[in-house]
């Protein structure tokens, strides 16, 4: 059997050293006319991660994807004001043969992401 592709993600606080638990995520893909489609929604676990957004069944599809971090919940929980309430990243998908692993370095006034292994 083919090993599945998959798109996952990893937060870290990084103003508390540690991962961020708890934050909800939505994966879009945005079609022909431009407008976003959800794929697949959860909330980050204990360390941080979702193992794979992207739904069970349905291949992979090069494409431009959206990943949206609602944190202003995790950081009101914690009685911490944020400037960002929520987080888009925006990437495309070019080779479906790969996976893509998509962490997000988080702090109340800023935030930085990269494309990670």
């Amino acid at each position: 059997m083919a090993e599945a592709h998959r798109i996952s993600i990893h937060v870290l606080d990084q103003s508390q050293g540690r991962p961020a638990e708890g934050i909800p995520v939505t994966l879009e893909i945005r079609g022909l006319t431009g407008l976003w489609k959800q794929l697949g929604q959860d909330r980050t676990d204990a360390d941080g991660r979702s193992a794979d957004l992207y739904p069970a069944g349905l291949r992979l599809q090069t494409g431009t994807y959206r990943l949206t971090f609602d944190v202003a919940g995790y950081f009101r929980t914690r009685n911490v004001a944020t400037f960002f309430p929520e987080v888009p990243v925006v990437f495309t998908v070019q080779d479906v043969t790969q996976s893509y692993h998509i962490p997000l370095l988080l702090s109340p006034f800023g935030y930085s992401t990269y494309r990670g292994s």
